[in-house]
């Protein structure tokens, strides 16, 4: 059950009517409801992992909070992090763990077969591990109070409208959320549907469209041309930016119908004129969280190390954040990269500087936003590819060669689908710029009733004109 199936529409409606319909005290409960069946609607193992480690952390933050002595908090809460990182890695990470001490008792002639295993993938296991992370430390930090009420917490980790792919709610922001009364509001409910409209449109008309011509290419390097290579690589950032930004629009405008309001994700990462910039504006809420829970603990760590001591910190920071993403090597030189270009930009700032005081602001800027997106189409091959020798051979065959004709370059799509996507691309971009300077949702909800619902039919039809359907999957669901 996704967001583009027909029984998640099924069960959001249900729960929409229900939500607004019942007292305000059964509100939650619907929720409640709604999110143990749209998570066990996948497997019901999926729902009993889930709610355990939701229960176990509850109650892991109120065993912190009732320690006096700190040395007796510190080990509950070592303990507790302790646990949700093994139970992390039991599902995530130990058939890589496994296969990479088969590999390295082979290279002492130990035949190991390794016996070591998972039994399967939870869906969401990575965002609710880390929310449940987050919550702990916040709790052992006093930033946050031990929560008192055991389903607000069990919604809080459960809510479905964020469940699979985040935002990676922090406990201030949603949980007094939800000690609130909602009462529908006609002017909240119908934002939140534009935004879902408007994710909707980012996913079928543009990642939806984009992605099984990409998929091809990147599925066969060794039969693709070198120009081929070169625009896959080029294109895939903006495929997998339309199909996470989609899916996030949809998250956040899904909840706001029911009176939340979750964290941004996205804030025009491809104007980002430095990959620490980038960092600002992409997947917001792992980026923070990694900052604040990771990246600083471990840069005040080794503060005595000076300017080594925040490169240290910088570098082991993005590769975790790149192994969360999967268990792969091509995950950890992923985030290595981000590590050292954020180094190398933290050294070089001096000079950088002094270049774009030489050649003018303008000119300079456009170099940055180029070059920023380039090294993250670069990064995004080993993101994309699992395959190491095959992002070697990706990489080394990019070129403006074609084998045949310049129609290679369409990646199989025809001039109808070419100029569908390119006019959806620029008009994303054109959207979100002037986002940045007004809310246009807001305004046009403000317009005369002929225009407003003029818009609203228009992007309908377009969606059902132009929108590729048949994917219900989004990318970040694997992870």
């Amino acid at each position: 059950m996704t967001f583009l199936s027909l029984p998640f529409v099924v069960l959001f409606t249900c729960c929409l009517i229900l939500f607004y319909s019942v007292k305000s005290n059964y509100q939650k409960i619907v929720l409640l409801l709604g999110s143990c069946v749209f998570v066990g609607y996948f497997n019901i193992a999926y729902l009993i992992i889930a709610a355990l480690i939701s229960a176990i952390t509850f109650y892991w933050g109120r065993w912190i909070g009732a320690q006096k002595g700190e040395n007796k908090r510190k080990r509950v809460f070592v303990g507790g992090i302790l646990f949700l990182v093994l139970f992390l890695v039991s599902f995530k990470y130990i058939n890589f763990i496994g296969e990479n001490i088969a590999v390295l008792l082979g290279w002492f002639g130990i035949d190991w077969k390794g016996a070591i295993t998972s039994v399967f993938f939870p869906l969401g296991i990575s965002f609710y591990t880390f929310q449940a992370l987050g919550y702990l430390i916040d709790v052992y930090w006093e930033e946050e109070e031990p929560e008192r009420s055991l389903p607000d917490f069990m919604l809080y980790m459960l809510f479905f409208m964020k469940f699979l792919s985040g935002p990676i709610e922090r406990a201030f922001n949603m949980l007094p959320q939800l000690k609130l009364e909602k009462r529908f509001d006609y002017d909240t409910v119908t934002y939140g549907l534009k935004l879902v409209l408007i994710g909707l449109m980012k996913k079928v008309i543009i990642a939806d469209r984009l992605g099984p011509h990409l998929d091809t290419i990147f599925a066969s390097v060794h039969d693709a041309s070198g120009a081929q290579l070169l625009i896959a690589g080029l294109l895939y950032p903006i495929e997998l930016y339309a199909d996470f930004s989609g899916y996030t629009d949809m998250a956040i405008g899904g909840a706001m119908m029911f009176g939340y309001k979750l964290s941004p994700n996205f804030n025009r990462p491809f104007v980002a004129k430095t990959i620490t910039d980038f960092w600002r504006r992409w997947h917001m809420s792992l980026s923070f969280w990694v900052r604040d829970y990771l990246y600083q603990p471990i840069a005040a760590s080794k503060r005595y190390w000076g300017q080594w001591g925040i490169i240290y910190a910088l570098v082991v920071t993005f590769i975790i954040l790149g192994i969360w993403h999967g268990a792969g090597w091509n995950y950890v030189i992923y985030g290595l990269i981000q590590g050292l270009v954020i180094s190398y930009e933290m050294l070089t700032v001096a000079y950088r500087n002094k270049v774009e005081n030489r050649v003018g602001k303008s000119v300079f800027g456009v170099y940055s936003i180029l070059r920023t997106y380039l090294l993250f189409a670069f990064s995004l091959l080993f993101f994309r590819i699992s395959s190491l020798p095959e992002v070697g051979y990706m990489i080394r065959n990019l070129s403006f060669h074609v084998n045949s004709s310049f129609k290679e370059l369409r990646l199989g799509m025809s001039d109808h689908e070419c100029i569908v996507a390119g006019i959806a691309v620029v008009m994303l971009f054109v959207y979100e710029y002037f986002m940045s300077k007004k809310d246009l949702i807001k305004e046009l909800g403000q317009c005369r009733k002929v225009v407003r619902w003029s818009i609203y039919y228009l992007f309908v039809i377009l969606v059902f004109l132009f929108g590729q359907f048949g994917s219900e999957d989004f990318i970040y669901l694997q992870f």
